[in-house]
């Protein structure tokens, strides 16, 4: 019985072992991700350009639709 026990206890031991080191290497991957995309957005944004101060702020409010009909040509 006692054989058993060990041999049963030293299986579940190394099936542990085994989930614990393939659940480290995910979470190695996931971490590594994390910063590769904190990274990235970081790069892309300080190459966005900020709005110029100059240019025309958007209109807001009722546009009427008859203010943007081309006229016929």
């Amino acid at each position: 019985m006692t054989l058993t026990l060990a041999v049963v206890s030293l299986a579940v031991a190394v099936f542990a072992l085994l989930r614990v080191r393939s659940q480290a290497r995910a979470v190695a991957q996931l971490r590594e991700m994390y910063w590769q995309l904190k990274y990235d957005h970081g790069e892309l944004k300080a190459s966005v350009a900020p709005p110029q101060a100059d240019s025309p702020s958007p209109v807001a409010g009722f546009v009427p639709l008859a203010s943007l009909k081309r006229p016929p040509s």
